[in-house]
């Protein structure tokens, strides 16, 4: 019985480190050919993205769709690393899975808003609430909600992933390096983004570089080394 739930452990390690590598690489991709000047969190401009919205209905519905399937991977990874801490430490590992499932909940809406503009830029009824400037004002309400609901999920998220690496590094699960990296690089995220709310000058372009290229090697490592070798056991 042991040891058939030790191999179940580790093939669903397996699963959420690949999920989290596709999450990874289909956000990447989808900000690369999708997401280019329609999505406010990559350039912060809110009035250029909602100008370049009101042309890009096909590919506001393509994000739309595209942040559905993240959701649901996302969905998929923070059950996982439940399943696989809770032995460890069942309260900080059931925090961390509802702080991110409230992220994740955050994160959908950029979905909706998206699925908004599309709707303002194709739809030709709205033509009679008001054309031009209002169009544009109409899909900024929609690219502010956006960044809000982004910008929260994001402190949650990261949050919710400090939880997680305190446990893998209590429990021994991970290489010990993974678990110290992946704890800061979400501490860095979470002080940065708060931080910028109240001191401009932590939003700096640098500072922004930095904390998203160390939480992303924090995922990317936990991911490779789950989906490669599983947990120690």
């Amino acid at each position: 019985m042991q040891r058939s739930y030790v191999i179940e452990i580790q093939n669903l390690s397996r699963y959420v480190g690949w999920s989290l590598i596709a999450t990874v690489a289909i956000g990447m991709a989808a900000a690369m050919l999708v997401s280019s000047g329609i999505d406010v969190n990559m350039s912060a401009d809110v009035k250029a993205t909602a100008e370049n919205m009101l042309n890009a209905e096909s590919r506001l519905r393509v994000k739309a769709y595209v942040g559905l399937l993240l959701f649901m991977l996302g969905m998929f990874a923070s059950v996982g690393l439940f399943l696989i801490l809770r032995e460890a430490n069942v309260v900080v590992s059931l925090w961390s899975l509802m702080v991110d499932v409230s992220a994740s909940v955050l994160g959908v809406f950029s979905s909706v808003f998206a699925m908004n503009a599309a709707l303002i830029a194709g739809n030709a009824a709205f033509d009679a609430i008001g054309g031009g400037n209002q169009h544009v004002l109409l899909t900024s309400v929609q690219v502010v909600s956006d960044y809000t609901s982004f910008h929260l999920a994001l402190v949650l998220g990261s949050a919710a992933k400090v939880g997680v690496f305190y446990v893998f590094m209590r429990s021994d699960l991970i290489p010990k390096f993974i678990s110290a990296w992946g704890i800061f690089a979400s501490l860095f995220v979470v002080i940065a983004l708060v931080g910028r709310d109240f001191i401009p000058a932590l939003g700096s372009n640098a500072i922004t570089a930095a904390f998203l290229a160390s939480n992303l090697l924090a995922i990317l490592m936990l991911g490779l080394y789950l989906g490669v070798k599983g947990v120690r056991r």
